[in-house]
């Protein structure tokens, strides 16, 4: 029994990969996206307790071990997880191998790599991969051992879903031109009618006139052909014109319904994914459009096409057809021998592809960095590094391509030659005529086209198929504001208390130490309450449970009496304004930034807004004022000027819940004055909760919370803290004398 494989389809897929293989091994199918939820995936990929977490949610026994390769070969459960060269899993699914009397060891071990496909290594090349720490001058590597227990096999054990996207699913995007696809149907009937007319016209030039010496009857049908080519080839014009028409609203269609359905995926979902990933999915849609539109319909008519001419072939001459048949059912089954390997190169050209996307990104984004750590040199060899192997995979594919041309050329050739062979003895034996022999070079010609036009077909229904692979997990992952789980779309939020009951949450599930650890205390409303701690204690954790980012894994949030995870996020976020340290400028004017929430820009609410975030004065002093461009493509702007930018598109929402995480620690200290002056004016009838580390952003608050490693160590106003002389007081006593 082979085992089953499946492709990773992202660079950091390779566990949740590897665990739907021994799923499937064991008689279970999961999509890779369900797994992904509970192996704590980041951009990074995903670690080892993860993908053991996310197979004990489906049922299965872990056990993750680290040992000696002898231990491995002797005890281990096949088929397991091993941990692969540092920073990749791959599935051991069979191993022979035998110790020999010098302590080596032979043999083979039959591998799942979710990147390369089914591979089998020997004992040395295994081991340079296996994950090595050396101890006791053994190679010691980690692998995770699985074992189905009863509730993987109950039906009710974990949501299975099997669904797939089929290409009938992007039909849709062609109903609303069928007429114009009519028109391209009916082009090309008229193009199958003249390339009929054809052979028939060539046989009678040679048959009737020059072997009658009929001039006149030549230039019949010469001009014939002549209207019947231009007729072709205005026809042809039309369709083109039409096709591009149709292909162009087919193919923003669909990448704006992939973006609208992207933007509907929980914030979570971006942490788990690399640009370049993304972007090599929008680049799919091309290959399920160019399928739709153009491969499908015009293989159609070519298959029509064929049986018209096989028909007449068969009038003229059976035993050709029969050679033709024979000698092209080779060609095609030689070509279609090559589709796995086609495949297999696809996905990895599709990982390496998306490497180098995010490697562009972070170079061109990154440059300034870059320079002024003088890593120019490091980076551009990473980047040179994944060209090398972009190049490797396009020379493999070269040659897989020139194999496949050589023996598809060998076998087509063979057929014409002996196709021309047998007309040329039908002429001199007299069964045929030279201009049925005419007529039939046309023929052949013409039957050629749909064989080319088939190969065509498939090898774009596999790309398309592949594309559909990689573009579920986007149209099949659960949206945020889910449809089917009844959410509250319409609630006054104005003046009601924020209750943290008993929170505990953690990036990386319930076995490593939580980020926040059982946290209990109340937001009121029409206060300032101020989040204060060590780096790492947990405020910006605190700060994304409160904005929706993520769900706690224990306790609750509530709002008044609503529980946050009932709430449609677009309502609660739209009665939040927030600055994140990570906030970010758009490529747009300097208004088009600060109300980036409107789609008509009120003035007197931008005018206030910034004024309010002491940015006015650097607005003035820019070449067109507010109509300024800033961003990626515009006008470089400092750290603080960006930070005031980001108050002054939060004050410009006129939020009810104002959540700043660290917004004044890039500004100087006449500039936070002021805007520290002016928040606290606007905070007055607003829920507001402000990260910093500063004394000079909190003290005024009307009530701060101390987080120390998780926990809330201390709450109490600035006065009550200082004389507790406790964690508050450690924290800010070196900012003043005390």
């Amino acid at each position: 029994m082979k085992f089953p494989f499946y492709h990773q389809l992202d660079s950091g897929d390779c566990g949740p990969s590897c665990l739907r293989m021994i799923a499937k091994f064991y008689g279970r199918t999961f999509e890779v996206h369900q797994l992904r939820e509970h192996c704590y995936a980041n951009k990074n990929g995903v670690p080892l307790l993860g993908i053991n977490d996310a197979a004990e949610h489906i049922g299965f026994r872990c056990t993750a071990v680290k040992s000696s390769f002898e231990k491995f070969a002797q005890k281990a459960i096949f088929p397991c997880i091993v941990h692969w060269r540092k920073d990749h899993f791959i599935v051991v699914y069979k191993i022979k191998v035998k110790k020999q009397a010098n302590g080596e060891w032979t043999g083979k071990i039959y591998v799942a790599d979710p990147a390369f496909g089914l591979m089998t290594y020997s004992v040395a090349d295994f081991l340079d991969g296996w994950t090595a720490n050396k101890t006791d001058n053994e190679n010691h590597g980690t692998f995770l051992l699985l074992v189905p227990t009863l509730d993987f096999y109950h039906p009710d054990a974990c949501s299975e879903k099997n669904q797939q996207i089929k290409l009938l699913y992007f039909l849709d995007y062609i109903r609303p031109y069928k007429k114009l696809f009519a028109q391209i149907i009916l082009g090309m009937f008229f193009g199958l009618v003249f390339s009929f007319i054809f052979p028939f016209l060539s046989q009678a030039v040679v048959d009737y006139g020059i072997m009658n010496n009929n001039l006149n009857f030549i230039y019949l049908v010469l001009a014939a052909q002549v209207i019947l080519s231009l007729s072709e080839l205005v026809i042809g014009f039309i369709q083109s014109w039409i096709l591009l028409h149709v292909t162009s609203r087919i193919g923003i269609a669909l990448i704006s319904d992939f973006i609208a359905k992207m933007l509907k995926l929980p914030i979570s979902f971006f942490d788990s994914k690399n640009t370049g990933d993304i972007m090599q999915r929008i680049g799919d849609h091309s290959r399920i459009q160019s399928f739709l539109t153009g491969t499908s319909i015009s293989t159609l008519f070519s298959f029509l096409n064929f049986f018209v001419f096989a028909g007449i072939l068969a009038y003229y001459n059976l035993t050709m057809l029969l050679i033709f048949i024979v000698g092209h059912t080779f060609y095609i089954i030689w070509v279609l021998l090559f589709l796995k390997i086609r495949r297999e190169l696809d996905f990895k050209h599709f990982d390496k592809a998306s490497r180098n996307q995010s490697e562009l990104i972070e170079i061109i984004t990154g440059a300034e960095e870059i320079k002024l750590c003088g890593c120019e040199q490091k980076m551009r060899n990473r980047w040179e590094s994944i060209q090398a192997e972009l190049f490797r995979l396009g020379i493999k594919g070269l040659s897989i391509s020139q194999i496949q041309s050589a023996g598809a050329f060998f076998l087509s050739n063979i057929t014409n030659i002996t196709l021309s062979i047998l007309s040329a003895y039908l002429v001199i034996n007299g069964e045929i005529t030279l201009g049925m022999m005419m007529s039939l070079s046309y023929i052949l010609g013409q039957l050629k086209g749909p064989i080319g036009a088939f190969i065509g077909l498939v090898h774009a229904y596999q790309d398309a198929k592949i594309s559909l692979e990689r573009l579920e997990e986007i149209h099949f992952q659960e949206d945020e504001d889910q449809t089917n789980r009844l959410k509250i779309n319409q609630l006054s939020l104005q003046g009601k208390d924020i209750h943290l009951n008993n929170i505990t949450f953690g990036y990386l599930g319930e076995k490593i130490p939580p980020v926040l650890k059982n946290i209990s205390f109340t937001i009121p409303h029409n206060k300032i309450t101020a989040i204060v701690g060590e780096s790492g204690s947990g405020k910006t954790t605190l700060i994304k449970l409160l904005l929706g980012y993520y769900e706690p894994q224990q306790g609750e949030i509530l709002i008044g009496n609503t529980n946050l995870k009932n709430l449609n996020n677009k309502l609660w976020r739209s009665n939040c304004g927030s600055v994140m340290q990570n906030g970010f400028i758009f490529s747009a004017t300097i208004a088009e930034n600060i109300a980036i929430s409107d789609n008509s820009i009120n003035r007197e609410k931008l005018y206030h807004a910034a004024s309010l975030a002491n940015i006015n004065d650097f607005i003035e002093t820019t070449p067109e004022g507010y109509n300024t461009k800033i961003g990626s493509n515009g006008n470089g702007i400092s750290q603080g000027q960006r930070q005031r930018l980001l108050i002054a598109r939060s004050i410009y929402k006129d939020p009810a819940y104002l959540f700043f995480d660290e917004a004044t620690n890039a500004l100087d200290a006449n500039n936070e004055r002021a805007v520290i002056e002016n928040l606290h004016h606007f905070f007055q009838g607003r829920t507001a909760v402000v990260v910093a580390h500063r004394l000079s952003t909190v003290k005024y608050a009307d009530q701060i919370i101390v987080l120390q490693a998780g926990e809330v160590a201390e709450i109490g106003t600035h006065r009550e803290l200082l004389d507790k002389q406790g964690v508050y007081y450690n924290l800010v006593k070196n900012q003043i004398e005390l």
